[in-house]
């Protein structure tokens, strides 16, 4: 599975490391992505989600359901 959250859709981003002398390389940055099992009391069962660390905050604000649906509406959730 690749590097992209669940819900919020992030993925790698690419930039570049920047020497002292200004020389400039490629680079990747990766987002803080977790696995992670919630329970859906609508469903009944166990759902597992690779979700970034920004994600989750919003899951605790706003719910497991809120953040499902939208994910859906979006298209980064079938």
């Amino acid at each position: 599975m690749s590097r992209v959250c669940q819900l919020t859709g992030k993925s790698v981003m690419v930039g570049n490391n920047v020497s002292h002398s200004n020389r400039k390389t490629k680079r990747k940055f990766y987002p803080n992505l977790i696995s992670k099992k919630f329970f859906l009391p609508e469903e009944d069962r166990f759902v597992t989600l690779k979700i970034s660390t920004s994600a989750l905050r919003t899951i605790n604000k706003k719910g497991i359901s809120a953040c499902l649906k939208e994910a859906r509406e979006k298209g980064y959730l079938k």
